[in-house]
């Protein structure tokens, strides 16, 4: 039987997850008619034709390495901060920083253009009024992208990085200190050489998401006409007639980049010994430092405040406006924009069916997760790695691309669903598998297997064995699970934009579309509205969560 597991499993999921792919890689070849499917004429014009979008390329480069650099640096500083030095109130920072990832690039790009956009953002607006000329600040464009990208993506680094500091043992910082290094010195040739696997992982994870951002790119790159692969692959499907091929070509070559910085990341780590947690027990102690402690804190702060608190601010001020507008006294508050909103039933129906994929797709891919890690690494089935490589593939292709392939595979298919939730559904179950599995694996690991065979010696089956012991044991980590992709689904843009249908519209692209052809006091709301779902459905659960941690320790 435990042969027969792995064939059934890798059919099931390289259905999902290579099936798209061949059609990728299919009309990335296809030099005929776009979109027809096998190909009518096939050759290498659109791979040889990137020279000609070397200057997109470049633009990618630029902005992914900008913004990479800066949410490392934001990363790995948030978290010396506040994982190795007494600084007042760190609990309660170590959760607000965690609310960047609930917001979404999209509305903190929006944001940011509303602060610092040219002429009429905010901090442009203030300057004019005190007589200064031009545009002091101007937010579109490489630099204002890579600021964005990196104060959304900075607080994955962080969560990264402090996990491997409250790791490493204290006790080889207070060496250095005792030899006569300064904190400084100690900071840069003990904690970030130590912390280094925590460090590449975060910049490479950061990086893959860098060079796959479209909401950003979009909404800060469009109006001032700087491309991005991401907004040029959504352009040349937009045109007429439809360059697919093109488009296929330069997603392919993000996917070629993904595969080779993954492959640098092992090399380095392989390269190195950076164990610290050996048989000796210790526990993390914060330094003292003095004065500076405030200092740090305020540090901490001012990314709460520049991730946060002003994007959300510029959002809620514009959003109670009929014309955006910082100086007060020439503001005219109004109600309108929620009226609108909540009036579109576009907007309604697609708050609604976002909100109602990421419960479906959640609760479906967190049992299957939790089956195929408990598969891999407790069933001993043939292949396991192999399955694993296959699910954790789609973790490698950006999102856009990825819902390129989904858009030709579906489109060719007799079934039809696309531009109806179905797809979505299929499309989000498929690029958060590996999320949901990153999640299991390491609760799965933890799990002796000892408490597992106790319960077989004791006489009972595989299912109530997996009922009484397993599943308990694992609730903590699926709760965990199901909480990351629900909240990934409500904010999907990227495979989303390609997917949905009149019918089957979701909020992300549909906040997207409102920016393009309505006001930015409408998209505001709009933007607001989302951001306020996600909190709601995040506290909920989160009661939910600790609840679950109460029963357990009754």
């Amino acid at each position: 039987m435990r042969y027969l597991i792995t064939p059934l499993v890798l059919l099931t999921c390289g259905s999902l997850v290579l099936y798209p792919v061949v059609f990728l890689v299919s009309e990335s070849f296809n030099v005929g008619e776009p979109g027809v499917f096998p190909p009518q004429a096939v050759g290498w014009s659109n791979y040889l034709n990137l020279y000609d979008d070397s200057r997109i390329l470049a633009n990618t480069a630029l902005v992914a390495c900008l913004a990479t650099v800066m949410a490392v640096v934001f990363g790995f500083t948030l978290a010396w901060i506040l994982t190795r030095t007494a600084i007042p109130g760190r609990a309660m920072l170590e959760r607000l920083l965690e609310l960047p990832y609930y917001m979404t690039p999209l509305v903190g790009a929006m944001a940011w253009g509303i602060i610092a956009g040219p002429k009429t953002g905010m901090v442009n607006q203030v300057v004019t009024y005190f007589g200064g000329s031009g545009d002091f600040i101007d937010v579109y464009g490489p630099y204002g992208i890579a600021w964005v990208m990196a104060l959304f993506e900075g607080t994955v680094a962080f969560v990264m990085i402090s996990a491997a500091m409250k790791s490493m043992d204290p006790s080889l910082e207070e060496s250095s200190r005792v030899m006569g290094a300064s904190k400084l010195q100690t900071a840069l040739r003990i904690t970030l050489p130590m912390v280094a696997p925590g460090v590449v992982s975060a910049t490479i994870f950061v990086f893959a998401e860098m060079l796959g951002s479209f909401a950003a790119a979009f909404v800060l790159g469009i109006p001032g006409r700087f491309y991005v692969v991401t907004t040029a692959i959504w352009q040349a499907t937009l045109s007429y007639p439809p360059e697919y091929g093109r488009a296929a070509a330069m997603g392919l070559s993000l996917f070629l980049v993904m595969l080779v910085m993954l492959g640098l990341s092992r090399l380095i780590l392989r390269r190195g010994s950076y164990a610290t947690i050996t048989g000796k027990a210790f526990r993390p102690r914060p330094l003292e430092v003095g004065g500076l402690r405030y200092l740090l804190a305020g540090v901490c702060w001012l990314y709460v405040v520049l991730s946060v608190l002003l994007p959300l601010a510029a959002l809620l001020l514009t959003s109670f406006q009929k014309f955006a507008t910082v100086l007060l006294a020439q503001s005219s508050f109004t109600l309108d924009n929620y009226r609108s909103a909540l009036d579109m039933g576009a907007l309604g129906s697609a708050l609604e069916n976002s909100l109602f994929l990421g419960f479906v797709v959640a609760s479906i891919a967190v049992p299957l997760v939790s089956v195929l890690v408990w598969l891999i690494y407790r069933g001993n089935i043939p292949g396991g790695r192999l399955v694993e490589s296959v699910v954790m593939f789609p973790q490698a292709v950006p999102r856009l691309v990825f819902g390129l392939g989904l858009l030709w595979a579906w489109l060719t298919m007799p079934i039809p669903i696309y531009g109806t939730l179905w797809l979505l559904g299929i499309a989000y179950l498929t690029v958060f598998l590996p999320l949901g599995m990153r999640t299991m694996a390491g609760v799965v690991l933890q799990v002796d297997r000892g408490l597992e065979e106790c319960a077989r010696v004791c006489g009972a089956s595989w299912a109530h064995q997996m009922r009484t012991v397993t599943l308990p044991l694992l609730r903590p980590g699926m709760v965990a699970a199901w909480l990351l992709i629900f909240i990934a689904g409500v904010r999907e843009l990227g495979v989303s934009i390609f997917l949905m249908g009149p019918n089957a519209k979701v909020v992300a692209p549909a906040i997207v579309n409102s920016w393009l052809s309505s006001s930015s006091e409408l998209s505001a709301a709009m933007a607001l509205l989302q951001t306020l779902a996600v909190f709601a459905a995040v506290a909920v659960l989160f009661i939910a969560v600790r609840r679950v941690a109460g029963e357990e320790k009754a």
